[in-house]
């Protein structure tokens, strides 16, 4: 990558990120990442977003452990809402649900939502299955009480960036299959699906923010003693094979980043399937830019185009729930 390549507004943060994210070794990255956490756990947790309704409740693992999980509502809500689980990104090794706090602000400002957002277990504590199960496990919870958090049960809907992404493909593959709850539609954006890094934007990439050494390291930490091995399609979603009977999608990707082509790969697979999806590509953009620079252009761009589409499926997208079961 190029300087050039980069979109112009871009360009400075991206570099200034890159200095504090991309690292030279795997020991240096997994430190940045344990700092990250702290500072991440510093600096966000338990805040509140401004101008909405925010909560906490724990939600029983199997082992009967607890998930934290932060619910945002709009401050005035008269009818049932569509409910969205919210995952938060950071490669799978950091973050928080809080950090999030705007990105939930313009979806119920959007189209009126309650969002459901676990602090799901992170790979540098404990590596796959544990955060998709947290993840699976908020998800039932956010179904079968969806009628005390005045959640619409026919339109759950799922989204979040990056590993959130990840997760967000992870579980909608997972749900179908176990037909436990139905999703109405789904947001992961610029998604971690593919732990093989076999396409060309995934390898030799050096884009800022996020790059091959990054990336490889990261699903290291995530797939733990399965990383190299046969991977199920719950840890990586671009190895799934079926994508048959899958929600609605929207997604975008920058043409600069590791993600490009497995979320290519992963739009058209889901269009083969007779899958309905947006997805749009912007040029010149590296990971995360809708986050890092949130008033570029380009980003304002991608924002306004998921909400686009987040308000269309809030009116046109349902998959009702039938005798505790998906229909």
């Amino acid at each position: 990558m190029s300087r050039r390549m980069v979109d112009r507004q871009l360009r400075f943060r991206g570099m200034l990120l890159s200095r504090l994210v991309q690292k030279s070794t795997e020991a240096k990255f997994i430190q940045s990442m344990q700092n990250s956490k702290k500072q991440m756990d510093k600096t966000f947790k338990g805040k509140n977003a401004e101008g909405l309704e925010c909560s906490k409740v724990w939600v029983s693992r199997k082992d009967a452990s607890k998930i934290r999980v932060r619910i945002y509502k709009p401050l005035r809500l008269e009818n049932e809402v569509p409910g969205v689980l919210w995952i938060h990104g950071g490669g799978y090794a950091q973050g928080v649900p809080e950090m999030s706090g705007k990105m939930y602000k313009k979806l119920i400002e959007t189209s009126a939502c309650i969002i459901v957002a676990p602090d799901y277990r992170l790979s540098i504590d404990a590596p796959y299955p544990a955060a998709f199960d947290d993840c699976y496990e908020v998800m039932v919870w956010m179904k079968t009480h969806a009628k005390e958090l005045g959640i619409r049960d026919s339109q759950l809907m799922v989204g979040g960036e990056s590993a959130g992404g990840g997760l967000t493909a992870a579980l909608t593959l997972y749900a179908r299959d176990k037909g436990e709850v139905n999703i109405a539609f789904q947001m992961p954006l610029y998604p971690m699906i593919d732990d093989r890094m076999l396409t060309d934007s995934a390898r030799e990439n050096n884009a800022h923010v996020w790059n091959s050494d990054t990336n490889r390291w990261a699903w290291k930490l995530y797939l733990g003693e399965l990383f190299g091995k046969e991977v199920p399609a719950y840890a990586a979603a671009a190895r799934a094979a079926d994508y048959r009977s899958l929600p609605p999608t929207v997604t975008f990707v920058g043409d600069i980043e590791p993600f490009r082509d497995e979320t290519i790969q992963y739009v058209e697979n889901l269009k083969q399937a007779g899958v309905p999806v947006d997805f749009e590509i912007y040029k010149g953009a590296y990971h995360g830019f809708d986050i890092i620079h949130p008033k570029a252009e380009i980003s304002k761009a991608a924002t306004g185009f998921l909400m686009s589409s987040f308000k269309y499926a809030t009116e046109h997208h349902f998959a009702e729930q039938k005798d505790g079961k998906a229909e």
